[in-house]
């Protein structure tokens, strides 16, 4: 059984660089896969591995300048999430693109899990997803906005063309862990805004601990794992990924004319070029004889 952690911290990194090799060399002795993201504003990701060797990660990683508080989730699958591990420098490690937004200053007001319903069904209240448009496509909350953004990039653009939708709203957003919302919500208080609010812990921990029968929530949350979705309890859900596009899919999308395994899928088909789909094709018969020199 596999460990997954999913973890994000905003701190102060003078060096993120010199950080890197001792905690890839640790990942890699301890067998654990994934990726982790070090930028000047913290670090994020999910990994995933044996019980004792997520425990040895989270403690250096607590250990860091500033993370002695440092919070992950947890999940657990019986395959293995992620093919190797990666510590990647990046510039933001949520990229918003706004260099004046900082939630180390101040964010919106937390929402515990059991108490996110009261708050979404209140009717002064604006329900946000900070999320992609293929991610929302497969679940979200009951009543909420769908901002229809590609990337978290757009949300600031998107705010800026809708916010007299909200004028008078108090503004509750939520993402699948958390992290987005730390961002969006210092921006949004930047931008005036006075009552904010976002989903502690994020869709994961609503997951986690409301009740089925008591949710709000509706479908499934995408995770950026080989678990593809998950439900309530975590539960592992019926969705693949169409490796042409990453977006999600369910089983009965591969009878569609559209799909070809690795390639392309009624998503993506009408989005990419015939070379395109040409080099997808080589790089499943890669992995095809990459399979079968395994055996």
């Amino acid at each position: 059984m596999y460990t997954i952690a999913a973890l994000y911290h905003f701190t102060r990194f003078h060096d993120p660089a010199a950080l890197k090799p001792a905690l890839l060399d640790l990942c890699l002795a301890q067998d654990i896969t994934g990726t982790l993201l070090l930028a000047g504003e913290g670090v994020n990701g999910t990994i995933a591995g044996p019980r004792a060797g997520i425990d040895r990660v989270i403690a250096h990683l607590r250990a860091l300048p500033g993370c002695s508080d440092l919070e992950w989730k947890e999940a657990t699958s019986d395959q293995p999430p992620f093919g190797r591990m990666k510590v990647r420098l990046k510039p933001e490690i949520v990229t918003m693109g706004q260099p004046d937004v900082d939630p180390r200053a101040r964010v919106g007001h937390y929402v515990e899990p059991g108490d996110w319903n009261d708050l979404i069904r209140s009717p002064d209240v604006a329900v946000i997803d900070t999320r992609n448009d293929y991610e929302v496509a497969i679940g979200t909350f009951e009543g909420a906005v769908d901002p229809e953004t590609a990337s978290f990039g757009d949300f600031p653009a998107w705010w800026e063309a809708n916010r007299e939708r909200f004028h008078n709203k108090r503004i509750a957003m939520f993402c699948t862990g958390g992290i987005r919302c730390e961002k969006s919500t210092n921006y949004l208080l930047g931008q005036g805004v006075e009552d904010v609010y976002h989903l502690k812990g994020g869709i994961l921990k609503y997951l986690e601990e409301v009740p089925e029968e008591q949710s709000a929530w509706e479908g499934d949350c995408f995770v950026f794992d080989n678990r593809v979705s998950v439900g309530h309890g975590l539960r592992e859900g019926p969705h693949m990924l169409c490796h042409g596009c990453r977006r999600p899919i369910l089983p009965e999308d591969t009878d569609r004319p559209e799909y070809e395994a690795g390639v392309s899928c009624h998503n993506c088909a009408h989005e990419t070029s015939e070379d395109d789909k040409n080099r997808f094709r080589e790089r499943q018969r890669q992995i095809a004889l990459a399979r079968l020199r395994a055996e």
